[in-house]
């Protein structure tokens, strides 16, 4: 690299070069304005001096045409006389604003302008007399005229302001000539110092490019080693990483196979004790399949929040108004959290609106309150919060995954033991809980995590050890027309009697699913894939709904739809799957119009729906 000697040395040396470049710019700027302004000075002079000798030159043709006149009578003459005579007074008042600036034409100038007035006066008579008949007369006194000192004032003051006019164009042009002559040399000069300044770069170019080069091969060197460090770092960090993912994985797969086994030793056990027990003690029997019911409902509840971690659950949007759903929950968070936590709500006037599944933002707020609880085991106080927020660009350049721009803010917050910064950054790993054995899932927050981030939000901790703690949710504004929608109270268990086409690739899913339909009174016919399904429906035109799959081997159920509306627009088609990335289900939204289901569900679940499909409604997740 260049020295500081050096580069001290070639700075203060551009520097005086350029100040002395633009002096000499500065100086040949001002003398090309002298020059110009020089030039216009000629050029005014010339000017002045054809403009005398116009006046001249008009009073002469007047002076010969009235001569004319007065000796041949012809109105013609006499008509040029007049046209000249018209023109004198306006070429003198140019002539008089052209020589303004110069004392002594001036002077001249209205000696002439006298002499020119008296001499016209005089030819105005003569014309008369020569226009009463009298030409003789007329002619002699024209003659004795021109032996007045009138017409050699005219010729004496032409002639003057002629040679002081030679005079000034003589001084002028030596003037522009000085001029010109200096531009030249201060042109000659800029460009002579242009070029040392040119020359003087290119050496000292030269050498920094020298001093460059051999700066870059140190540089070189030191890049190849800290490439070499860095990659040997990388190497180090991957372990690191992949020993982390294992942890992870090791952590996420054992809290499933923990729980997954306990529920179904539940299953498993219940099941076992009903089957010995169903002919011999009935209650009891029905007592361990309600157990069994429980642990399979606990096991599915289980696979729902992975998947809300994951965001892979299918959910179903609304308009919704954040306030109206936390006031309809404050007597279910009074039962769930007990006398000795007291709530306290404070809902924002004006709120916006939100386009977001409210089942799951009922499940978020209660799965919060549940935690603020078990973190005040001696009580305290709850506090759900609702307010607009902005979050703005910095904001979301300091956080991952946030779009700057408006949200609803729903928060809530206790003064409970609070957490530390290392808990917080593992609050919303699935599985992970700072209870003991057999308090918690360690899912809470990792399901409102996915559905919030599903949602297209932001969720935030704010806590401190003993002071408690603050989880922010930020669901984004929803700036439609559409109306919000209203609760509607949940259908009841009913039978039917329509015909129905169940379409299942699993064989004892669908042995179960068309024996609790026929249970419920409809009458079934059922196809284990999409083409054996459009043949029963070419069969039977009397079909009335369509419960069909949606992840099958040849036909998705989302085909097998599109096929079946094509021969029956008035089709009424009722999606199940178990897993949500396929065909109805996109970016986590259901499509518009769709009704669907989410494997397992129960009768009762199972009996709604089909009947609020086939009623015209239904156009919901279950």
């Amino acid at each position: 690299m260049p020295s500081n000697a050096s580069l001290r040395r070639a700075i203060t040396l551009s520097a005086i070069g350029l100040a002395l470049l633009a002096a000499l710019v500065a100086v040949t700027f001002w003398s090309a304005g002298q020059q110009e302004r020089a030039f216009d000075w000629v050029s005014h002079t010339l000017q002045a001096r054809d403009r005398i000798r116009s006046v001249f030159s008009q009073v002469r043709d007047a002076e010969a045409s009235h001569r004319g006149y007065l000796l041949t009578g012809d109105e013609v003459y006499l008509a040029r006389y007049r046209d000249a005579a018209k023109e004198i007074p306006a070429s003198l008042s140019v002539l008089a604003e052209t020589v303004r600036d110069n004392p002594a034409q001036v002077a001249s100038l209205g000696r002439l302008r006298a002499a020119v007035d008296e001499r016209l006066q005089v030819l105005e008579r003569l014309a008369a007399l020569r226009g009463a008949g009298d030409g003789p007369a007329a002619l002699q006194v024209f003659i004795e005229s021109g032996k007045e000192q009138t017409l050699t004032t005219i010729r004496d003051e032409t002639e003057a302001m002629l040679s002081a006019e030679a005079a000034l164009l003589a001084t002028r042009r030596d003037e522009t000539s000085s001029l010109t002559s200096r531009v030249r040399i201060s042109l000659l000069v800029t460009f002579g110092l242009i070029a040392l300044l040119g020359v003087s770069a290119m050496v000292e170019a030269r050498r920094r490019l020298k001093e460059t080069a051999k700066a870059r091969d140190l540089l070189a060197e030191a890049n190849a080693r800290l490439h070499a460090e860095a990659a040997s770092r990388a190497a180090a960090e991957a372990q690191l990483r992949q020993s982390q993912k294992m942890e992870s994985l090791g952590q996420l797969t054992g809290g499933i196979a923990h729980d997954f086994n306990n529920m179904l030793s539940i299953v498993i056990g219940s099941l076992d004790l009903a089957r010995r027990r169903l002919r011999s003690d009935p209650d009891k029997a029905e007592a361990a399949i309600g157990h069994a019911l429980d642990g399979a409902q606990r096991a599915a509840s289980l696979t729902s929040r992975l998947l809300a971690f994951s965001r892979q659950q299918p959910l179903a949007p609304t308009v919704s108004d954040v306030n109206k759903l936390v006031s309809a929950m404050s007597e279910l968070l009074r039962r769930t959290l007990g006398e000795q936590v007291e709530i306290e709500t404070v809902l924002a006037g004006g709120l916006w609106r939100v386009f977001a599944d409210a089942p799951q933002i009922e499940s978020a707020v209660l799965n919060l309150a549940v935690n603020a609880r078990d973190a005040m085991p001696e009580g305290g106080k709850l506090t759900i919060e609702t307010a607009n927020a902005y979050l703005d660009d910095k904001y979301a350049a300091e956080h991952a995954e946030v779009s700057a721009g408006q949200y609803v803010m729903l928060s809530v917050s206790d003064t409970g033991t609070g957490m530390s910064a290392q808990t917080i950054e593992r609050a919303f790993d699935p599985f992970y809980t700072t209870k003991g054995v057999g308090k918690g899932t360690g899912l809470g927050l990792s399901q409102v995590f996915g559905f919030v981030k599903q949602s297209g939000g932001h969720v935030k901790i704010y806590s401190e050890l003993g002071q408690g703690t603050t989880v922010k949710i930020y669901l984004p504004r929803f700036a439609g027309e559409a109306a919000v929608a209203g609760e509607t109270a949940p259908a009841a268990i009913s039978r039917g009697t329509e015909s129905i086409l169940v379409v299942e690739d699993e064989d004892s899913v669908r042995r179960v699913t068309v024996d609790t339909l026929r249970e419920l009174g409809y009458t079934v016919v059922h196809a284990s894939g999409g083409t054996a399904a459009l043949a029963l429906f070419a069969q039977n035109n009397k079909i009335d709904l369509l419960f069909t799959d949606v992840v099958m081997p040849e036909m998705s159920g989302r085909a097998l739809a599109d096929e079946a509306l094509k021969l029956r627009p008035d089709l009424k088609v009722l999606y199940a799957t178990g897993y949500t990335r396929n065909a109805v289900v996109h970016n986590g939204m259901l499509d518009a119009g769709v009704a669907f289901m989410t494997k397992p569900f129960t009768m009762e679940q199972l009996a709604q729906k089909v009947r609020a499909v086939l009623d015209g409604g239904g156009i919901n997740r279950t």
